[in-house]
């Protein structure tokens, strides 16, 4: 092997001569393109078929040859797993769950931007639902802003073009008709950037409100993105 497998930086090579320009370029292309990509932080049974490179964050209930390592990275190498401890304030990205992650010293904190020392954290999360909308005049969707979030806005386009006698349509919540935005198209590729007029408190679990401004709806698809921030408390 030449490269390593996950930066592809090159190796230096028995008896190879001018070691030092390919450990300088390698060294150069880490500077610039380091990240940590964590296939999974809920995995407990080491895969059988891992390939090279691949990092799982090792949770409680691990067996085989995690088995005692919980906490650590177990990074599969040379055909056998390598065991790294992380560290506070190492940052990843998870691969199953499509999501970025924050280590706080005890764990890796899902949608984190800060932490304190003891745990508590600053939670930046974007929800994404596809939403197939179905014959009426309104859908309203299934609770997808969390209990305890602050809503800075809503976005959203249109995936299937939304069929019926609907002109436009308007997004916001139940007490809330078009708050989230109006007059909205009903082509594929229409979208909507709706802003909360200052940002929001939900104490309930909340549903979107999609309303056809005139005429009704058929059919179509709509994909919504809510964007908030949550607060996770510290630890005893």
């Amino acid at each position: 092997m030449s490269n390593t497998a996950n930066l592809e930086l090159p190796l230096v090579m028995a008896s190879q001569a001018q070691k030092h320009v390919t450990v300088n370029n390698a060294l150069a292309r880490l500077d610039a393109a380091v990240q940590m990509t964590l296939n999974s932080l809920s995995v407990t049974v080491p895969p059988a078929s891992a390939v090279e490179g691949a990092v799982y964050a090792v949770p409680v209930g691990a067996s085989g040859d995690w088995a005692g390592e919980i906490g650590k990275l177990a990074v599969f190498s040379n055909g056998g797993w390598d065991f790294v401890a992380p560290k506070r304030g190492w940052r990843g990205w998870v691969a199953d769950a499509g999501q970025a992650v924050l280590h706080d010293g005890m764990g890796w904190v899902p949608h984190a931007v800060a932490v304190s020392a003891n745990g508590a954290a600053s939670l930046f999360e974007v929800i994404e639902i596809d939403v197939p909308i179905s014959a009426g005049a309104s859908l309203t969707t299934a609770d997808v802003i969390p209990a305890r979030s602050v809503v800075f806005g809503v976005t959203g386009i249109v995936t299937t073009t939304l069929t019926g006698t609907v002109g436009t349509w308007k997004l916001g919540v139940p007490g809330g008709s078009g708050q989230y935005g109006s007059g909205l198209g009903a082509s594929l590729g229409s979208w909507v950037e709706g802003l909360s007029g200052q940002p929001q408190a939900f104490y309930a679990p909340t549903p979107l409100l999609i309303e056809a401004e005139s005429g009704t709806f058929a059919g179509g698809d709509i994909r919504l993105a809510v964007h908030i921030f949550r607060m996770q408390v510290p630890r005893v």
